[in-house]
Parts: C-alpha cells; sequence; structure tokens
C-alpha cells in the first residue's frame, strides 16, 4: 500500500503531455501563450509607425501571466523577460497597440502635423540670414577702417614731407591746366548773366519810355510829331534788344552747360583718379614696410595678401588715370568747336543791334538756329521759379 502512494506521487510530479513528453507546466504554459498570440498576429494588420503604436500600449514592466499548469503561485508566474521574448516572437505587436495602429490608417483619420519642425526652420532660417548679413555689414566696416587708415596716414606722410608721392608730371599740368580754365570760364558766366540782366531792365525801360511817349503824342496835338518820332524809336530798340537778347541767352546757356556739366564730369573723374592715387601710394607703402622686416610664416602671408591689395589699387589707378587723360583731350576739342561758334554769335550779333542793322541782327540768329521767345515769355513760370 504504502508502494502504491509512492508512485501515484511520483506520478503527479512528472506531468505528462498528450505526446508523452516530460515538460514542465511553465513550458507549456508558455507556448499556449505564445500560439494564441500568433493567431492574433495573423488576424490583426501590422503597424505602419512601430512608436507611434508603442505610446498607447499598456506597461509591461508592471504586468504578469499566470499560467494554469500545476505547481505553486510562485511556479506560475511569468516573469516581464518572459514577455519580452514572446513579444519579439509576435513581431512586437500587442492587441492594443494594434487596434491603435488600425484607427490611426484609417482613411478619414486626421494626424496632426508635426508643428515643432514646421515652426523651427522658418526661424531658423531668418536668424540665419540675419546672421549673414551683420557678418557681411562688419566685413565691410572693416575694410573701410582698414583703407581710410591707411589713406590718412599717407596724406599726412606727405603733407609733412616723410611719404613719396605718385606724381604724372604731363597729366597734372593738364589737369591744373583745366581747373584754372574752369574759374576763367566761371568767371565770363558770371559777368555774361550781369550783362544779361542789365540789358533786360535797359529793354523794359525803353518799351516803358515808347508806351509813354506814344500815350502823351495823343493828348499834346502841339507835340504830337515829337512824341511820336520818338515812341518809334524806342519801340524799334525794344525789339532790336529782345533780339540780342535772344543772342545772349543763347550764349550763356551753351557756356554754362561747358563749365557745369562737360568741365564737371572731368573733373569728377580727376577727383576720383586723386583718390586712387592715394590709396595706390598707401598700400605701396604699407606692402614696402612689411618687405623690408624680418619673415617668418605669419609675415609671409601678409606679405602675400598686401601683395594682392596693392595690384588691385594699381590696376585701379592705372585706369582712371586713362580717362582722366581721355577725357581731358576730349574735353579740349569739345571747348574750342563750342568757344569758336558761341564767340562768334556774340561778336556778330553785338556789331548789329549797336550798329542799328537789324536785317543783319535777325540774319545771325538764323545762321546760329537761335531762336527767339514769343513775346510774354520772359517772366518764368511759377514752376520755373519753384
Amino acid at each position: 500500500m504504502t508502494d502504491s502512494i509512492l508512485s501515484k506521487a511520483a506520478t503527479m510530479e512528472i506531468p505528462i503531455n498528450s505526446n508523452g513528453d516530460t515538460r514542465t507546466a511553465e513550458e507549456d504554459s508558455l507556448e499556449q501563450i505564445g500560439g494564441s498570440l500568433d493567431e492574433i498576429v495573423g488576424k490583426l494588420p501590422v503597424a505602419m509607425d512601430l512608436q507611434q503604436v508603442m505610446v498607447s500600449g499598456p506597461n509591461l514592466n508592471e504586468t504578469s501571466i499566470v499560467s494554469g499548469g500545476y505547481g505553486g503561485a510562485a511556479e506560475g508566474i511569468i516573469p516581464t523577460s518572459s514577455i519580452k521574448d514572446i513579444r519579439s516572437k509576435s513581431r512586437g505587436i500587442i492587441p492594443s497597440q494594434l487596434a491603435a495602429s488600425r484607427i490611426a490608417n484609417q482613411p478619414g483619420h486626421y494626424q496632426a502635423p508635426n508643428m515643432h519642425h514646421s515652426n523651427s526652420n522658418p526661424s531658423m532660417i531668418s536668424e540665419e540670414a540675419t546672421r549673414g548679413v551683420a557678418v557681411e555689414k562688419f566685413d565691410n566696416v572693416k575694410k573701410w577702417s582698414i583703407n581710410t587708415y591707411k589713406c590718412t596716414k599717407q596724406m599726412f606722410s606727405e603733407r609733412f614731407g616723410r611719404g613719396m608721392k605718385t606724381v604724372d608730371q604731363e597729366l597734372e599740368a593738364q589737369i591744373d591746366v583745366l581747373k584754372e580754365t574752369k574759374l576763367k570760364y566761371e568767371c565770363i558766366l558770371r559777368l555774361a548773366r550781369a550783362l544779361t540782366n542789365h540789358f533786360y531792365n535797359m529793354v523794359q525801360t525803353q518799351q516803358a519810355l515808347g508806351d509813354t511817349f506814344a500815350d502823351l503824342s495823343q493828348k499834346s496835338p502841339e507835340l504830337q510829331d515829337e512824341f511820336g518820332y520818338n515812341a518809334e524809336t524806342q519801340k524799334l530798340l525794344c525789339k532790336n534788344g529782345e533780339t540780342l537778347l535772344g543772342a545772349i541767352n543763347f550764349f550763356v546757356s551753351s557756356i554754362n552747360t561747358l563749365v557745369n556739366k562737360t568741365m564737371e564730369d572731368t573733373l569728377m573723374t580727376i577727383k576720383m583718379y586723386e583718390n586712387a592715387r592715394l590709396e595706390y601710394d598707401a598700400y605701396r607703402t604699407d606692402l614696402e614696410e612689411m618687405s623690408a622686416g624680418p619673415r617668418d610664416a605669419a609675415t609671409i602671408m601678409r606679405i602675400e595678401a598686401a601683395q594682392q591689395q596693392y595690384q588691385i589699387h594699381k590696376d585701379k589707378y592705372e585706369r582712371l588715370r586713362s580717362d582722366v587723360s581721355i577725357k581731358i583731350k576730349f574735353l579740349e576739342e569739345n571747348k574750342v568747336k563750342v568757344m569758336h561758334k558761341q564767340l562768334l554769335l556774340f561778336h556778330n550779333a553785338i556789331s548789329a543791334y549797336f550798329a542799328g542793322n537789324q536785317q543783319q541782327l535777325e540774319q545771325t540768329l538764323r545762321q546760329f538756329n537761335v531762336k527767339l521767345k514769343p513775346p510774354g515769355s520772359d517772366k518764368p513760370s511759377w514752376l520755373e521759379e519753384q
């Protein structure tokens, strides 16, 4: 009887499955759970976004599964590590996560866009653009400061006789002649304008005097002839004076164009040439001082950079020097051509007027294509006065 009880106890300790294999209850339970999860996975679709699915799933660290096999309570608890193995076996998907993925993949489901990237990208682009503009402005200010310092140093060195100045004797002589010529032509222009104003006042006085003589010839029968002769003479002088004013105004306009436009344009080019010459001498002096000092790796690099800047300013200086020579040559030719015509016009018109030759005066204006203003247009309009 004792032997039969021991045999039953031995039979209860060693469970036998349907195939006759001897396995533990935990292994049998794990296989059952794994098979059930495989069936669930086969029926549900696979989630597209694993990271999004894992958010809605349960916390597996707090989950335990009790098997239905034999043994005590401790033997029926499956640890979390075993659940992780089962999850990897079933392709990492659990039912709650699959449900969330199914809802997310439906056609009508709306997913909020990633606002962090859409808001940060424009701000980052704007910040980079602002930083680029600031760096560019800083570089420009830095270059301008260095250039101004070098040019100021060179200018003071030349003023105090310590610096060497590049001088083109022939071109400098032409520039001096042009500046002196411009001063003289400005004097001619100023005097011609004064003559125009005075002569205009005289013509207006003659016109008023002729009107007064004509009125008195009507009111003084005893002096009607005398007043009439003087009225006709003053009106004729007024008419010839207006013709002469037209010639003088044309002369003044041509001189003004020559002085304040043609000569001024050449002088602006000369000013640019002088600035380029100062920069060229400044960078030439800087290069000479670097070359005369001791040389190491850093000094050689600075010398190469100074050599490049020197070459740039040398090319600019030579280009502007050529432009100044060409403009002075063309200005001289244009000045001779313009002044030949204007001086001849001025002489013929003044001679014909004071000789009383009205026909020659009108012929002079036709010869030089001078058009007279209609009567009443001497006074400028309100728009021209502004």
